[in-house]
């Protein structure tokens, strides 16, 4: 019978062996894991690389809508009433003559160089007009989504913390409000209460016409560039005239946020690190805005990133109404007077709009979200 003290000197390994390091697998070396910042930028990377397919099949759809839709744009420029060898002579000086893969290749080579056509209603060339009207649009949308976040956001926080009570209801109320009442009545309804019966706000248009030119263009945004001038007088009409359009979209675009908002917030409010939280004694404030609002970040961003996108391609009816000389009214008036080589243009425009906001909300995931790769 051994003793313990002879066991466990047979199960000890030679003395030149304790402390040996097992050999290593050969064809098995270490690598090093990227690293967090590498990650990003790679899927950073790989969102960009998606851009010039996205434009291409952009391009794509663009060409064949303006070849499918039953206008002849050669009508629309030489007239209906032209001679036979006018109309023969414009088709072939336009290529129309050609098959359709030549004429592709062509506009996607007129595209590349930022050739979008010239425009029959203006006689000028389709990207001069649309750099003429984009920045009106910009600002109605730019402030009108400002006034959206800093209303909606807050609002459907409040409306989340104060489930079935009735500041919730009430906020439901109105949220169901901004998407059943029409725009064009809302827009009507604005007009004929603040200007033509209080006269509280000015009329149609984005200036008066006694400050028609008076500003000199440097941005096309009027109220900067009356910044820019210094002249204070022109800043408050431009201001002024802006007001009742942006308040317009603005109402609209926070119903939907401030909905978006509350629904985000349930479901986090109702998760279990809430009621940790809650256990620990942290304060509501802080549990609300510190822990639920910054995890509901990053889908409120695709919110907030595809509401604007839908504000800046042309809130047509509210351009129309108040006679806002944006991109929305210019594509509208355009596909009215046949003007394809404008419509395809603005389209474009807004495609790629589309494109950039959505890959800005892709790098916002990856900044607001270190979990996304």
């Amino acid at each position: 019978m051994k003793s313990d003290g002879e066991l466990q000197a047979e199960l000890m390994p030679p003395e030149g062996e304790q402390h040996a390091a097992p050999p290593p697998v050969q064809g098995m070396a270490r690598r090093a894991r990227p690293s967090a910042a590498w990650l990003r930028l790679r899927g950073i990377l790989s969102n960009l690389a998606s851009v010039p397919i996205t434009l291409f099949g952009l391009a794509v759809v663009t060409f064949f809508i303006g070849r499918v839709v039953p206008i002849d744009p050669v009508l629309a420029i030489v007239g209906d009433r032209a001679p036979q060898d006018v109309v023969d002579r414009a088709r072939l000086e336009l290529g129309l003559d050609q098959p359709l893969y030549i004429q592709f290749w062509r506009y996607l080579g007129q595209i590349v160089h930022g050739d979008l056509g010239r425009s029959v209603m203006t006689s000028n060339p389709v990207t001069q007009d649309i750099a003429r009207f984009l920045p009106a649009t910009f600002e109605l949308a730019t402030l009108a989504i400002i006034i959206a976040v800093a209303i909606g956001v807050p609002l459907g926080v409040w409306a989340a913390t104060q489930q079935g009570k009735l500041v919730d209801q009430a906020v439901r109320l109105f949220c169901l409000a901004g998407h059943s009442l029409p725009v064009f009545v809302l827009g009507l309804l604005s007009l004929l209460l603040f200007y033509a019966t209080l006269g509280w706000a000015p009329g149609p248009g984005r200036q008066s016409i006694y400050f028609d030119g008076m500003v000199d263009v440097h941005t096309g945004i009027l109220t900067i560039d009356s910044l820019i001038a210094g002249d204070w007088p022109a800043f408050w009409d431009a201001l002024a005239h802006l007001a009742q359009p942006a308040g317009v979209l603005a109402f609209f675009s926070l119903a939907y946020i401030a909905r978006m908002t509350r629904a985000f917030m349930l479901a986090e409010l109702k998760s279990e690190y809430v009621t940790t939280a809650r256990a620990k004694g942290l304060s509501s404030a802080r549990i609300v805005w510190r822990h639920a609002f910054g995890n509901i970040l990053v889908p409120l961003v695709t919110v907030l990133a595809m509401t604007y996108a839908g504000l800046l391609e042309g809130a047509v009816l509210t351009e129309t109404i108040f006679s806002w000389p944006g991109l929305g009214q210019y594509l509208t008036v355009s596909l009215l007077n046949a003007d394809m080589n404008a419509v395809l243009g603005a389209t474009l425009v807004v495609g790629l709009i589309y494109v950039a906001l959505n890959l800005l909300a892709d790098m916002l995931y990856r900044l607001l979200d270190p979990r996304v790769k």
